[in-house]
């Protein structure tokens, strides 16, 4: 076995755990590994207080290093590490997805607590150490994610960002401004000098592998930072307005077309049409090396770039916005786009007064998988293509999903994708593509998956979205995401139905077909404050907690946040993931196999009743159906009588007897509640999911 960052790691912290460090504390939640009972203080706040050198070394030295095996290679990916065989049918590299438990996390947050007792979460405490998260920290919630049945570790970007214009206290992770760069602040301060943040992520790295568990990535190829790196080396990559024309810059209005729609060539017609279409497009200038060689090659190695641009050429650049006309949204003062091509896109040119005029941002020059110039970027091109097989090379990632992938231009998209495949063919992508229609497009376009629109749909239970979507998943040719929130929704504990619905979905969503479950961080202990509010917000969604909260009005993209780890029912659906683990395991096969489901209905309830039901082969044709019954009504208890018939012919199960293997309402039991032969007779209290074997 090579040697491993992760023992680096931890002889770096067995050296330090003598320092005093007397008033350390972390939620007893993220104790799944049997630290040793002597070494803890317990609290009434549901914390612990620890030495968090002996804590952290010990997840390491007495949970996870246990597990390694001799003959595995860590630090690459679990595929290349274990010299994985593909499957030879129905099967592309990277579709390992398909049979995964997801979980997203955004590690300055989900490994952040407020460890010295102050009230907040601080960027400096007591022992002069951020309290942010750290790819350290977060090594202490791994045995929490593998209690939970999680396979794969999805984490919000993780590279260097700028904090020009940043958004909150902190600033969002998607602001890139080096792709190759990992976030200076996941460095972990109890480790000092002794070992660099690259080696911290890749000891994080392998303990996901040797967890068995995979590790993906966000990467961010259509947008950059206004402060990107890339600025000093290529500035004719970005867009560019006059500095003291900058507090006037906002995205054009189009009197002639309603809100927010695709920008379509009918729709750009008219677009360039529009009198303010041409009173924002004048802003923009030629980048500074155009403009002045020379002065450029006097300026570019300067300390601070964009202040010495904006004092020597009168020049920013250009904030993004929506590629959707008329959008509300106003423009993303932190990022703005790449260039794509070098020159206008061909299918609007011709609406122009005039081509000879700067590069410009619009709704046709930013959606290059439909609008392409003659002339790609290619210098541009190469370097996003790289971004994955730098990852992959440095630290053994397995997957990643592409932001805004859909927005590409389909060469530049077949140059990530495929290089990254050429280091790993067993390496898997997910698309950011939120419509259903739309799978087959991604499937062709070679990803393993979409994110899909359940979050949209599952949490609408009254108007039968929930249903829709639980019983058309089996119909899309690559799955979705199986989730009712992500890091941009609202939280589902904070939706109509709150902890109930939040539960009953997250254990629905383990057992959906043709679907990915997807866990988002903080989802676990039933978090009501969203990350972000970028879709289907309300209006009062940024106050979901009470007001006394020190977090409140806060969002973890962007602000000093700590999730409520120590609420009163935080174990609850981490203890029932704990208990659909091993039931999921076992019909795992069944699953993820579309010919293995047969859907369940009822006369009664259409709308909140969902039923599923897979069956597998069996000599004797007992113990191999699994049905699962939910009411997704969070208030009220449904009598229900599911039929069975079509589950039983395709079974050959003429069982009448079998176990209620789990139920969120009452503890393991034979079952025998049956109307005939070919129909249950099913009670299901407020939120209740029953799992059954026959």
């Amino acid at each position: 076995m090579k040697t491993l960052k992760l023992n680096k790691l931890l002889k770096t912290l067995i050296t330090n755990k003598d320092k005093q460090i007397l008033n350390y504390t972390v939620p007893d939640l993220w104790n799944c590994f049997d630290y040793s009972p002597e070494k803890i203080i317990r609290l009434h706040s549901n914390e612990l207080m620890v030495n968090p050198y002996d804590f952290y070394a010990s997840v390491i030295q007495d949970y996870i290093l246990p597990k390694a095996k001799k003959d595995i290679d860590y630090s690459k990916s679990l595929s290349l590490g274990t010299n994985r065989k593909m499957p030879k049918s129905n099967y592309i590299g990277g579709d390992w997805i398909k049979e995964s438990v997801v979980y997203s996390t955004m590690i300055r947050a989900s490994a952040a607590w407020d460890s010295d007792r102050s009230g907040y979460v601080d960027e400096s405490n007591i022992y002069h150490m951020p309290e942010t998260g750290s790819f350290v920290k977060m090594l202490s919630l791994l045995p929490l994610l593998k209690k939970m049945g999680v396979d794969v570790v999805y984490m919000l970007p993780i590279s260097k960002f700028s904090l020009k214009d940043k958004k909150g206290d902190l600033g969002s992770p998607y602001g890139v401004s080096n792709f190759n760069q990992l976030d200076p602040n996941l460095k972990d301060p109890l480790t000092g000098n002794k070992i660099t943040l690259d080696e911290e992520f890749t000891a994080f790295v392998e303990a996901c592998h040797i967890l068995d568990m995979r590790v993906m990535i966000d990467i961010i190829p259509r947008t950059n930072s206004v402060e990107s790196d890339l600025v000093r080396e290529c500035p004719e990559w970005f867009y560019w307005i006059k500095a003291s024309e900058y507090e006037n810059y906002k995205v054009p209005k189009i009197a002639s077309l309603d809100e927010t729609i695709n920008p379509s060539l009918e729709n750009m017609k008219l677009v360039y049409k529009d009198i303010d279409t041409y009173r924002h497009i004048n802003m923009f200038q030629y980048d500074p090396k155009t403009q002045n060689p020379q002065l450029w090659e006097k300026i570019k190695d300067s300390e601070n770039i964009s202040e010495a641009i904006e004092d020597n050429f009168n020049l920013r650049v250009a904030p993004a916005f929506s590629d959707q006309i008329n959008d509300a949204q106003p423009p993303w003062t932190d990022v703005t786009f790449f260039k794509m091509y070098k020159d206008l896109p061909k299918q609007t040119r011709s609406l122009l007064d005039t081509i000879d005029r700067p590069p410009y941002i619009l709704f046709d020059t930013i959606k290059s998988n439909i609008y392409q110039g003659d002339i790609p970027n290619k210098e541009l091109w190469e370097k996003l293509g790289d971004i994955c097989p730098s990852y992959q090379r440095r630290f053994g990632i397995d997957g990643a999903r592409i932001d805004m992938g859909h927005a590409l231009p389909k060469e530049l998209l077949d140059l990530i994708i495929g290089n990254a495949k050429k280091l790993d063919k067993d390496f898997s992508f997910i698309a950011e593509e939120l419509q259903p229609s739309n799978a087959k497009k991604a499937k062709d376009n070679g990803y393993n998956m979409i994110i899909g629109n359940g979050f949209v749909m599952e949490p609408r239970i009254w108007e039968g979205a929930l249903h829709e979507f639980m019983y058309s998943a089996i119909n899309l040719p690559i799955p979705s995401f199986a989730c009712g929130e992500t890091h941009d929704t609202p939280r589902l504990a904070a939706r109509d139905g709150g902890e109930t619905l939040s539960r009953v979905l997250t254990i629905l969503n383990m057992f959906t077909p043709n679907s990915v479950p997807f866990i988002n961080s903080g989802q676990e202990v039933y978090e009501k404050q969203p990350m972000n509010t970028g879709l289907d917000a309300r209006e009062n969604e940024l106050f979901m907690l009470d007001e006394d909260d020190p977090y409140y009005g806060k969002l973890a993209l962007f602000d000093k946040y700590q999730y409520h780890y120590t609420n009163d029912r935080r174990w609850e659906i981490p203890d029932l993931l704990d208990a659909v683990r091993p039931i999921r395991k076992k019909y795992l096969k069944q699953i993820t196999n579309k010919n293995s489901f047969v859907p369940i209905y009822t006369n009664d309830h259409p709308k909140t009743f969902i039923g599923f039901s897979y069956f597998k082969k069996s000599v004797d044709n007992k113990n191999n159906m699994l049905i699962v019954l939910a009411n997704a009504n969070p208030y009220h208890e449904q009598y229900v009588k599911p039929n069975i018939e079509e589950l039983r012919n395709k079974a050959f199960n003429n069982e009448m007897e079998g176990k209620l293997l789990l139920s969120t309402h009452e503890l393991p039991r034979e079952f025998k509640q049956f109307s005939d032969f070919n129909t249950l007779d099913i009670h299901l209290g407020p939120g209740e999911i029953k799992i059954i074997e026959l």
